[in-house]
Formats: structure tokens, C-alpha cells, sequence
């Protein structure tokens, strides 16, 4: 963490053993997840009630890139809040739960980025030789890829016109680098003055 773990106590006599317990959590939250910038834990004994025992109540503020975590267990929500360890240990499954879904959230995301980013290459179709069944396609950098007519998706050769833009899946040849499967995107006209 870069903001060292923070533990309060109100209305709770301070104990080691307590703040033991809340380190030993956020050393587990902080293996699964070790960016996480900070974390602050507060133990709380909101109403001190002689019939029912005392119940108290954990609230684990945990701030991550881009977002927080709040969690707080009042007392009512569960009835065994009368024991500070299970207290605390619903605390923090319920703030790993959440870190989990940011985390898998975070991935998701992250894939769904290199998945755009990996598109395939695109071009224009710049040499076309329709009676021998091949063409060429030049890339916006000046490289230039074969293909040969069984490579153009739903046997679409035939309607390539030159300027076409492709879409294009590249392999190496035996001559050099070509295309394995192109599909056109259509020609971009440029209207004249």
C-alpha cells in the first residue's frame, strides 16, 4: 500500500490481537490485489445494549486506481456482530468480494483493449491482375502483401476494384509476405473541385 493501513477504534478498548487480526486481512487483500493505494479500518461499538449483548460494527474504506471501496457491517445485518472476529471477518469478505469484481472488471476491460487494438491489418488493393487470380495490397506504411483470389472472403475477387480497402489476416509465403483471408471494406470516393 502506499498509504499505510489505518485502524480506529471507537467506542472499543484498543487490542492488539484485534489490530493483529485487521493487518493479518489486509496482507490477504493486499496479495490479491497489490495496488491497492490505501485502507482504513474502523471498529465501532455503536450501542452499548445490556439485553443483547454488544454488536459491532466494521467499516473498511479501501481506495484502489480510479475507485473506492466502502464496506460497512452494521450490527443488524448479522446477528453473530456480537463477536469483534466475526465482525471483522465479514467485513473483509465482503470488501474482497467487491476488490475481486473490480479487479475482473479491470481485465475484462484491459482485453477487450488489446483485443481492438490487435484488428486485423487493413490496406488498399493497389495491382490487381484478374485473369491470373492475385493482387496486391499496400498498407498505409508502404507495405506490400499478395493475394490470391480463393484468399477473398464469399468469393468476392471478382468485385475487387483498385483503391479497394481491405481488411486482411497476413502470413509469410514462399515468396514473402501474404494474405490468407481479405475481406473488403469498400472504397472511400474523393469528390473533385
Amino acid at each position: 500500500m502506499q498509504i499505510p493501513l489505518e485502524i480506529a477504534f471507537r467506542g472499543v478498548e484498543p487490542s492488539p490481537a484485534i489490530e493483529q487480526k485487521i493487518r493479518e486481512k489486509a496482507a490477504k487483500l493486499e496479495r490479491f490485489y497489490d495496488r491497492i493505494t490505501s485502507c482504513r479500518v474502523a471498529v465501532e461499538l455503536p450501542h452499548q445494549q445490556h439485553r443483547k449483548g454488544n454488536q459491532y460494527r466494521v467499516r473498511i474504506e479501501l481506495t484502489v486506481p480510479g475507485r473506492e471501496i466502502v464496506v460497512a457491517r452494521d450490527p443488524a445485518e448479522r446477528d453473530d456482530h456480537g463477536n469483534v472476529y466475526a465482525a471483522i471477518q465479514d467485513a473483509f469478505d465482503a470488501v474482497r468480494r467487491q476488490l475481486q469484481d473490480f479487479v475482473s472488471a479491470r481485465r475484462d476491460k484491459a482485453k477487450a483493449a488489446a483485443a481492438a487494438s490487435e484488428a486485423p491489418p487493413h490496406g488498399r488493393v493497389t495491382q490487381l491482375f484478374a485473369e491470373e487470380g492475385y493482387g496486391f495490397i499496400t498498407t498505409p506504411d508502404g507495405h506490400e502483401v499478395y493475394f490470391h483470389r480463393n484468399a477473398v472472403s464469399n468469393g468476392g475477387f471478382d468485385r475487387l476494384q483498385l483503391g479497394d480497402e481491405v481488411r486482411f489476416h497476413e502470413e509469410m509465403g514462399e515468396q514473402g509476405p501474404q494474405a490468407s483471408v481479405v475481406h473488403p471494406v469498400g472504397r472511400h470516393h474523393h469528390l473533385l473541385d
